[in-house]
């Protein structure tokens, strides 16, 4: 997919919030954006960070996660959504996940709705060359 036809591309998943879901989330992100032509690197450290945050930190019995993928123009959007939002993210805790999401995103957010759920996302600027 080159630039001119990354006009609008979208993919989301629902996964078990196990670490089977997690490290399945990270690989059906490659996938979905090797096929759209899109670069995986450093998207698929994203993924897993973000996901891994979302069993881990976000997890319900009984509940999944979502993950979904974006591309519009030269952004690539990466969401998770958990159903825990009453545990927010925050780039200064205890791990270095998000502290890596923030190194390798241009930005990074959180947010809140439909109730119980917070979305998770972070952006990355494609480069216009490949």
């Amino acid at each position: 997919m080159n630039l001119e036809s990354r006009r609008l591309a979208l993919f989301s998943v629902q996964l078990s919030s196990t670490p089977r879901g997690a490290r399945l989330a990270r690989l059906l992100a490659v996938e979905q954006l090797r096929s759209w032509g899109v670069p995986f690197e450093p998207a698929e450290h994203v993924v897993a960070e973000l996901a891994v945050n979302a069993i881990t930190h976000g997890r319900v019995p009984g509940r999944d996660f979502l993950l979904g993928l974006a591309v519009h123009a030269d952004t690539l959007r990466i969401e998770v959504a958990d159903t825990r939002a009453d545990r927010l993210p925050a780039e200064g805790g205890p791990g270095l996940g998000l502290r890596l999401v923030s190194g390798l995103t241009d930005r990074w957010g959180v947010t809140l709705g439909p109730a119980p759920r917070k979305t998770v996302w972070a952006e990355l600027t494609l480069d216009t060359a490949s």
